[in-house]
């Protein structure tokens, strides 16, 4: 025992019995005196914290990001000052749809956040294993997850809340047929790309502004699941994600990905047949063909999940010098929604907790309230406000960013308007081979199963604009599985 350490309380009080609860004789009731009972007891009541409204389901691990090719011409960001520099970060894989307690192998578009801990403090990386997403603009966004989610009366997931918002909103067609396509259900974490997703900017030294793609491709190769597979596992174990991933990197086996870039001359974005801010368009790698930027390696599995995973904070407002943003509409909402979900699931000082905070000075004048459990990190009581005379933290006008060149009147643009939803969903449907088709008919008339026919012929009439095979496919799938049905209620019961 003397080569262990001695159990105390929270506040340092050595335990002398922590097996036997303090009471008034030997079958007397419990004495509330037994502070150390009252304190576990309480604390196991606080254990949980409210889960994240989209992407609860998720899985992290610790590397580091280290420069290959130099991209200094386009940015300042120190992230990308040198090749062979290293900085750590945090990777986190997420479902978006999912609870905490969902299965890992389920059919949902996959969250790939990064934290990069830079010397210029934290810049977050929020996206996805797709290019696009399902809307493009932000108004749709909580609608879009409450169908995702359960239904008010009979709290089961809806196929029909689903298909009626999808058919409704042609702009998800791109995402759609990526999500019910083979890349929709990777193996594990390891095994799916990861993208920004929206558009971003760099700026450089000279004032100069870049729109940028960020793109992460795996490096392990892409393996995916039908939707068979998927069930097999699932019946074996719902945390086949945590599995793969922690015991990958446990086992030595590092998971690595090469990032690249896309470039677009800040000018172009006039020019370009398509909004290049659209969540729902990619860039055509013909005209804007990728970049390698770098590698990302994961080598360090959490110490513990609830603090460095379930805690972890990202946000799209958390950039550096030398990145910024774009006008991309489901972007600029997320700058403030992020950060907001933070402060309410976390608290006030959320950034402040080890995981989220920056490796490099932090200097601010943020006051009190939840979780304010650090002092004033420059020293000086006196500097409570800005601007002040005692030598408390001021601006740095080189880190100013150039102004963005957009102007125009402050109105509501209908984004339906002259977008065409068609295209790139047609043209990533003719790059399928004949079995890759199939299986994204047979997944979409899956999940089609109990919706409404005339949703259901809504969202044909989609289909049917992208390609009329593509309409045809998802047709014939729904008449075989129909037929199927019919088959099986005509057997006689054994």
């Amino acid at each position: 025992m003397a080569d262990r350490p001695i159990l105390t309380t929270s506040a340092g009080a050595p335990i002398g019995d922590n097996q036997n609860a303090l009471s008034a004789g030997a079958r007397g009731p419990l004495l509330l005196q037994d502070y150390q009972l009252i304190e576990k007891l309480a604390h196991q009541n606080r254990e949980r914290i409210p889960e994240r409204v989209v992407h609860a389901k998720g899985w992290g691990a610790f590397g580091t990001f280290t420069v290959t090719h130099d991209i200094s011409r386009y940015t300042n960001a120190k992230i990308f000052s040198a090749v062979g520099k290293q900085t750590d970060l945090l990777l986190r894989f997420s479902t978006v749809a999912g609870e905490q307690g969902a299965a890992d192998a389920e059919r949902d578009v996959r969250g790939f956040a990064l934290k990069f801990y830079t010397e210029d403090g934290n810049w977050d990386l929020v996206g996805n294993n797709t290019p696009v997403f399902f809307i493009r603009d932000p108004y749709k966004f909580p609608d879009f997850i409450r169908t995702q989610k359960r239904h008010p009366r009979t709290n089961l997931r809806s196929a029909t809340a689903m298909w009626d918002f999808w058919s409704l909103s042609p702009e998800s067609l791109h995402q759609v047929t990526i999500l019910f396509s083979d890349r929709g259900l990777p193996v594990a974490p390891q095994y799916m790309n990861g993208y920004g997703s929206h558009s971003y900017s760099f700026w450089n030294d000279a004032g100069e502004r870049y729109w940028v793609k960020f793109h992460f491709k795996t490096q392990q190769g892409h393996r995916v699941h039908s939707n068979e597979e998927a069930a097999e596992v699932i019946g074996r174990s719902r945390e086949s994600y945590q599995e793969a991933l922690y015991g990958a990197i446990d086992r030595g086996e590092f998971p690595k990905w090469t990032v690249y870039v896309q470039i677009m001359p800040e000018a172009d974005a006039d020019k370009t047949p398509y909004d290049p801010f659209d969540l729902t368009k990619v860039w055509p790698h013909g005209d804007y063909p990728l970049i390698e930027v770098g590698e990302i390696v994961l080598d360090r599995n959490p110490d513990n999940y609830f603090a460095e995973v379930e805690q972890a904070a990202f946000s799209p407002s958390n950039i550096v010098k030398g990145i910024s943003f774009s006008p991309d509409r489901v972007l600029q909402a997320r700058i403030f929604a992020y950060a907001d979900a933070h402060r309410h699931r976390l608290g006030t000082h959320y950034e402040a907790l080890p995981v989220n905070q920056p490796k490099c000075p932090v200097h601010h004048y943020h006051k009190d309230g939840q979780m304010r459990f650090f002092g004033t990190a420059h020293g000086n009581a006196d500097a409570y406000y800005e601007p002040n005379s005692f030598g408390g933290p001021v601006e740095d006008p080189s880190y100013r960013e150039p102004p963005l060149n957009l102007s125009g009147p402050a109105r509501r643009y209908d984004h339906r308007d002259g977008n065409d939803d068609y295209s790139q969903p047609r043209a990533l449907f003719s790059l399928f081979d004949a079995g890759e088709k199939a299986r994204l008919f047979a997944n979409l008339a899956a999940a089609m199963q109990g919706v409404p026919q005339f949703i259901v012929d809504r969202q044909l009439g989609h289909f049917e604009k992208i390609a009329p095979e593509y309409a045809a496919g998802v047709r014939d799938a729904l008449a075989r599985l129909a037929g199927s049905a019919e088959e099986a209620a005509l057997e006689p019961a054994e």
